[in-house]
């Protein structure tokens, strides 16, 4: 949790999308496994106590899929805003989104698309706990989770200023 001016952010990378013929990429779906793997990733945030006060989320139909997914997973109604900002976003344009989050959030979860959301992570993580930032400059999978924790405000985030405290790539059992 939590507490006094801090705030934590949950950056989270859409589940596996498939690659249909003639479907925009905006418009692409889910794949198999990613319909396995986004309810896995929701799990995790409910037993990791890491449930957002508010989601802002692409408008990509892969990052609103797996948003559904997770969501189901959740002990808890969270509003959803879906920001056309997002959708190919990078790191400093998703800085942008997060810097206007209102006061009253303490926990925001963003979905998104890579590179800008392995960016945006790598960016604000001025230290990580373990191997966390490692394993986020190595790769930021689908699923992945990234959690980083904030001094203070949102508008007053700035490049270094997070403490990664975590990166786990959540996966769902096969059929």
């Amino acid at each position: 949790m939590t507490s006094g001016g801090s705030r934590r952010l949950v950056v989270l990378r859409h589940a596996k999308s498939a690659w249909p013929d003639d479907v925009p990429d905006h418009e692409r779906p889910l794949a198999p496994r990613g319909r396995r793997d986004a309810p896995a990733a929701g799990r995790w945030l409910r037993e990791s106590d890491c449930v957002p006060d508010l989601v802002v989320c692409s408008t990509a139909s892969r990052t609103r899929q797996t948003w559904d997914l997770v969501s189901d997973e959740l002990d808890a109604i969270t509003p959803v805003i879906h920001d056309a900002r997002v959708y190919q976003a990078s790191a400093g344009e998703l800085l942008g989104v997060v810097r206007d989050i209102p006061a009253r959030v303490r926990t925001l979860m963003l979905v998104g698309h890579n590179p800008g959301v392995q960016d945006l992570v790598l960016m604000l993580a001025g230290e990580a706990d373990g191997s966390a930032l490692e394993r986020t400059r190595a790769k930021f999978p689908t699923s992945a989770i990234a959690v980083l924790c904030l001094p203070g405000p949102w508008p007053d985030l700035d490049p270094g200023a997070a403490r990664l405290t975590g990166m786990i790539v959540p996966r769902g059992a096969k059929p």
